[in-house]
């Protein structure tokens, strides 16, 4: 595509490629990418705004709610409520699905959304994003969207992405035919194509943990960290800032690999996860696999996940193939 291309062109020239589009869902990601603008104009000026801090509030995960991460979840609420596109939104603010108002129309797509990863760190000015994916409702269309509809297989998302709210505002997505970034031009207010077919590097020099739960990892996982960081294989560089859509996002551009394992505190044999799966990881892994990178838990594959609660957490591990599968034959006891 030469020329200077918004994301709006691209959406529409990504619809050609396909005969049975109806254009249904490019109008929805239009709308989205204005929520987007919104909350990037809030978080750049987070600082001279009453947004930062605590609201109050606990969400549904047990975190403490940030004003910003509620200012965000209204800013999609009101640019998605009324298109037509959605039945219903899932956020990881909300116990429950967010049902679309009774005086419009119920579509045939659910949006889940995390409208703020990272919002912990906003107070100290670390990037934060928002994560999102979009699957095709399950239920009867022109009803009220229903659990099972958000319910749904990484492997059914039909688009997905992320905004990174950092040094500039870069919005990355996937509909299931590679992955674009395009970067905000606040000058003339839109979203421009600056990284085409992004592809992750077979392998990387990175490692991104948080390795103060090292005493409460699983020995495989131990084994394999010390073993990147060892003389003889190179050693690995450690990158970890803590929220997960800008750690993702430098693994995605650099290779590497990202881990959230298990932890097993006071005595716990079956291990607890931090990780949303409809909010975080299922999003996140789709992008990373669309790039031809890999998704998983240890266990099983990340996508191949069918979730049986809108807050299901689960363990991650993605990055750059080769990186993903030497984590793999540790964990699975073959080294």
């Amino acid at each position: 595509m030469a020329g200077i291309v918004t994301v709006q062109r691209h959406l529409v020239e990504s619809q050609s490629l396909h005969a049975e589009a109806s254009g249904e869902l490019t109008a929805l990601l239009w709308d989205l990418s204005l929520a987007f603008k919104v909350i990037s104009r809030a978080v750049n000026q987070a600082g001279l705004l009453d947004v930062l801090g605590k609201d109050g509030d606990t969400n549904a995960s047990g975190d403490t709610v940030m004003k910003l991460d509620r200012y965000a979840q209204d800013v999609i609420f009101e640019a998605m409520d009324h298109g037509g596109h959605l039945c219903c939104m899932a956020s990881e603010e909300e116990d429950e699905l967010i049902a679309i108002p009774d005086k419009y129309p119920k579509g045939k797509y659910v949006l889940s959304f995390d409208p703020l990863d990272g919002s912990s760190n906003i107070d100290v000015n670390v990037s934060v994003g928002t994560i999102f994916s979009i699957h095709r409702r399950v239920t009867e269309h022109g009803t009220p969207g229903q659990d099972a509809d958000a319910l749904q297989r990484g492997h059914d998302i039909v688009a997905a992405g992320y905004v990174i709210y950092g040094s500039s505002t870069m919005l990355v997505y996937s509909t299931g035919d590679g992955v674009h970034g395009f970067t905000l031009d606040p000058s003339v207010g839109e979203f421009l194509l600056s990284h085409e077919d992004i592809r992750i590097p077979e392998r990387g020099k990175i490692y991104s943990v948080n390795e103060g739960n090292t005493p409460w990892w699983d020995d495989r996982t131990r084994r394999y960290v010390e073993h990147i960081k060892s003389i003889e294989q190179g050693p690995y560089k450690t990158r970890y800032i803590g929220s997960m859509i800008a750690d993702v996002h430098r693994t995605l551009l650099y290779g590497g690999i990202f881990l959230y394992p298990k932890t097993y505190k006071n005595g716990d044999t079956e291990g607890s996860c931090k990780l949303r799966l409809l909010y975080e990881a299922a999003p996140m892994g789709y992008i990373v696999e669309q790039a031809g990178g890999i998704a998983h838990t240890g266990e099983e594959k990340l996508l191949d996940i069918v979730p049986t609660e809108l807050h299901q957490r689960c363990s991650v591990v993605l990055g750059s193939p080769a990186d993903v599968n030497e984590y793999l034959s540790f964990y699975r006891g073959e080294r």
